[in-house]
């Protein structure tokens, strides 16, 4: 299978993250595609790809984590907070740098992205 065939859908990758989440072992969530899918051959994707996502997964979470640590050192009026979940996935961040705390504070507006805005719209249509 050639690189640019592989895909890992946002539905898949949900399902990972999910069994991920349940402490659930990289390959035994490939062998539920395998048998959910009809067999390796209909997969779009092999069982490394998994591994891979997974691990992939973790060291951006802390990665991250490292990242607003070290903006915290350059200024102490960097705010962030970062929660995590079992897994070491993101579940929740904040973060915001002085000129925004000060824009926040004079304006009393705050502007919020909703990350999980397309994440439930599978899950919707398999109910």
């Amino acid at each position: 299978m050639l690189k640019q065939h592989k895909q890992l859908s946002m539905f898949d990758r949900r399902i990972i993250e999910n069994n991920n989440e349940a402490d659930s072992k990289p390959s035994k969530a490939y062998q539920s595609f395998v048998a959910a899918g009809g067999g390796h051959h209909k997969l779009r994707f092999i069982e490394k790809d998994v591994e891979n996502y997974v691990t992939r997964k973790v060291h951006d979470a802390k990665e991250f984590g490292t990242y607003l640590f070290r903006m915290k050192e350059k200024n102490q009026n960097f705010f962030y907070e970062l929660e995590l979940e079992a897994g070491e996935s993101i579940k929740n961040a904040f973060w915001t740098d002085a000129q925004s705390w000060a824009a926040f504070e004079y304006f009393k507006n705050v502007v919020s992205f909703d990350t999980t805005y397309n994440t439930n719209r599978y899950f919707a249509m398999l109910a």
